[in-house]
Formats: C-alpha cells, structure tokens, sequence
C-alpha cells in the first residue's frame, strides 16, 4: 500500500496535471497524516480547508481505483465530510484528481 508520501506526491503531480479544484481540500488520513491540496499546492500542512475529508488511507486509495463507492463509504462512516454542499460541487473533480493519483 502507498505511504503518505507517496500519495501526497501522487496527488501533487495529478494536481499540477489537471485544471484544479476551485477549492480547498484537506484529507485527513484518520491519524495517519493530512494532504492539503489548494489549486496545484499539495502538501501534508494540516491548515484549514473548505472541505476535510475523513477518510483512511486504505480507503482513499480503494476509491481512487474505484474499488469503494463513495456514497456507500459515507453512509457506513468510512468517509467523513465536513460539508455535504461543497462535496456534492467538488464530486466530479475531485473523483478525477483521486483517480490519477492511484
């Protein structure tokens, strides 16, 4: 399984590929580190986001590859949002980003 580092890296270089996501998001890896990702920035800086996302590192990788349905991982508590409005705005980018990281 990828290390924080490799993912932060991951998602560095699918952020600086893509358009960017028009917000702030910070993933919270549950204990196990942040990523903070604002417009091409990625880092692993634990400041404020527009949106947190709770999510393990196992299962950030399991839906980037589309192994986990998002909505199904909110309903059972393995993915946390901080703002279900922005989530909802951000889905589709976001599902992007996630999927050239992994």
């Amino acid at each position: 399984m990828a290390t924080l580092e490799e993912l932060t890296d991951r998602i560095r270089r699918a952020a600086a590929a893509g358009d960017g996501l028009g917000r702030s998001v910070k993933l919270d890896l549950k204990g196990e580190g942040v990523i903070h990702v604002d417009g091409a920035t990625v880092t692993n800086d634990d400041r404020a986001a527009d949106l947190t996302v709770s999510v393990s590192r196992s299962d950030l990788v399991k839906l980037g590859k589309g192994e986990l349905d998002p909505m199904r991982a909110v309903m059972t508590g393995r993915l946390r949002l901080s703002d279900m409005g922005v989530a909802m705005a951000l889905m589709p980018k976001v599902k992007a980003l996630f999927e050239k990281a992994v």
